[in-house]
């Protein structure tokens, strides 16, 4: 009986640590442009084994990301797009892979480039990253048509200079990775995007919620306690119960 009352009370402990690094790590993002708060949940797993047909243990679970979309805020910024809900930018992940975000803050390098905030280059319809070439002038359209008014040329001389690629996708068919991109679920293939799918000179903010994630952090941490004590009782339980054993 011991034994199982500190393994549940480890697990649980553990859950509890687990929990609050997902939340430290929202709170840390509460100001990253298009972030998406991640959902952790604790569940009780049976243990798996022989002989464990009634161990109980405690695991935390990522359930995925919180699907509602953070505020808008203009900018003005002609090169910041904020995608519409369930539509995802497609980027250039450190494999050469390809990844989706919705970080619309983007910016060209020196190289004329197209990239994220993040330093991920941003990729084209084709699935190659899109070079810009050198302009007066930039827009980019509610279906992510870049145009712009090439350097040296009169304002009218309008040309396409490439259009961003970007997927249709409901967040449970993606799951994020160590590298904070949202990679497709297995067996999902995001089709494209069609019609408006962003707007430009605006930026979604993060959606986490910096109060509520404030309160999970302090129940999580009452838990962890509440989950020690648990330990140091059944430890104490413990030496006593081998104490009477010895002096019978």
């Amino acid at each position: 009986m011991t034994d199982r009352a500190i393994y549940i009370a480890m697990t649980g402990a553990s859950a509890m640590l687990r929990g609050q690094a997902t939340v430290a790590n929202n709170l840390a993002n509460a100001d990253s442009t298009g972030f998406q708060a991640a959902l952790d949940a604790t569940v009780a797993a049976p243990v798996q084994g022989a002989g464990f047909a009634s161990r109980v243990a405690t695991s935390e679970r990522t359930l995925g990301v919180d699907a509602r979309a953070g505020a808008i805020n203009q900018t003005g910024n002609p090169l910041d797009v904020a995608l519409k809900p369930e539509r995802w930018l497609a980027v250039q992940d450190s494999s050469g892979g390809t990844a989706y975000t919705r970080a619309g803050d983007l910016s060209i390098n020196a190289n004329g480039m197209l990239m994220t905030s993040r330093g991920q280059a941003v990729l084209g319809n084709d699935g190659a990253p899109l070079s810009i070439p050198a302009y007066q002038s930039i827009g980019i359209g509610s279906d992510g048509t870049i145009s712009i008014v090439p350097q040296g040329q009169p304002a009218s001389t309008i040309t396409e200079a490439g259009t961003l690629q970007v997927v249709a996708a409901r967040t449970t068919e993606l799951e994020r990775g160590d590298d904070g991109l949202m990679r497709p679920r297995p067996g999902v293939q995001p089709p494209p995007a069609t019609g408006a799918s962003m707007s430009a000179g605006t930026l979604e903010e993060s959606n986490v919620n910096t109060a509520d994630a404030l309160v999970s952090m302090i129940e999580l941490s009452r838990q962890f306690e509440m989950q020690v004590q648990l330990l140091q009782k059944a430890d104490e339980n413990a030496r006593a119960t081998s104490s009477i054993v010895s002096l019978s």
